[in-house]
């Protein structure tokens, strides 16, 4: 098996409404893959997709080297997922849901509950009836449920949703430990940024249903990593010039500016700066840059502080 994900052209349209729109993806064991994207861009569909919940208008989808297809067609015995909201038997315990979660499952050894329970911390919550649970500890539940099999395959739809922050944390370990000890494969989509950072192998960002981009291992540190922001009226002279004197240089993706992610270019701006001003190229902007993952995602989507209305502008328009 090559692929634990394989997804090719995969679109969903609802009449006139193309919510998923020709998605590629290809997994490989162990990988865990952010997938970001605004409310509405298409991520709880395209996990849909995936778990032949829905019916793909074109395209083609295979897990763990099996076509996923009509009647139910898929290695579902391996697979664990949670989309949307958790959902649970209110009047059942934690334990009864999970144990009922347990016999509908094909050969799952009876221990697999109380190991699930302590995997997710509801110890304490066991006896207590699904409809009490405060949203995090019914999160728990649903992750729980995903994770009763031991499965091969994660399918999840923001794993951290009502969870406080010290929750937030023994989840992105846990998955972490799943895939780095036991192969499994994680595909998360998430809202919070800072922890598909820090978790993920390789990251896909989806905006009005299209993949924009995917960044892998090399990129995510080329993006955390700091560098040295140049313009310059011409940036093929500016550039000339700075090859010239040694630096390795690169162009941003917009190609407006120039980029130095050398530490002698970093720790002495002011020399760049002299070579550019030698060469009749003076610098009209040199600052010292480090974008995050949150940044870039706003960039790239077009979203952010300047595409919120102020109160001001509400006030004017009641």
């Amino acid at each position: 098996m090559e692929f634990a994900v394989e997804a090719t052209g995969l679109s969903k349209y609802f009449g006139d409404v193309h919510a998923v729109e020709a998605i590629d993806l290809r997994l490989r064991p162990g990988e865990i893959y952010g997938f970001l994207g605004l409310n509405g861009a298409g991520k709880t569909t395209t996990i849909r997709l995936l778990l032949g919940m829905l019916k793909p208008t074109r395209g083609s989808v295979r897990l763990l080297g099996e076509p996923v297809g009509p009647h139910g067609r898929g290695p579902w015995k391996r697979v664990g997922h949670l989309v949307e909201s958790p959902t649970a038997y209110p009047e059942l315990t934690v334990r009864e849901n999970l144990e009922l979660a347990r016999r509908l499952q094909a050969r799952v050894e009876p221990a697999a509950t109380s190991r699930v329970i302590e995997l997710l911390g509801l110890g304490a919550y066991e006896r207590r009836k699904a409809a009490t649970l405060s949203s995090g500890n019914l999160q728990r539940l649903g992750l729980a449920r995903a994770l009763l099999h031991g499965p091969d395959l994660l399918l999840l739809d923001e794993p951290a949703n009502g969870l406080d922050p010290a929750g937030v944390v023994e989840v992105r370990e846990l998955l972490a430990s799943l895939a780095r000890q036991h192969g499994v494969t994680v595909f998360m989509s998430s809202h919070i940024l800072t922890e598909v950072d820090r978790l993920a192998n390789r990251i896909g960002i989806i905006h009005r249903g299209r993949m924009l981009e995917e960044l892998d291992t090399a990129k995510l540190e080329m993006l955390r990593a700091p560098h040295l922001d140049v313009q310059a009226r011409d940036l093929n002279a500016a550039r000339l010039a700075l090859e010239g004197a040694g630096y390795a240089v690169s162009a941003t993706e917009q190609s407006t500016s120039l980029r130095l992610a050398e530490a002698r270019a970093i720790q002495a701006p002011d020399e760049v700066a002299r070579i550019l001003v030698n060469a009749r190229q003076p610098p009209t902007r040199l600052a010292v840059e480090q974008e995050d993952l949150e940044q870039h995602f706003l960039r790239l989507t077009g979203s952010g502080p300047a595409s919120i209305q102020s109160p001001d502008l509400l006030r004017n328009s009641l």
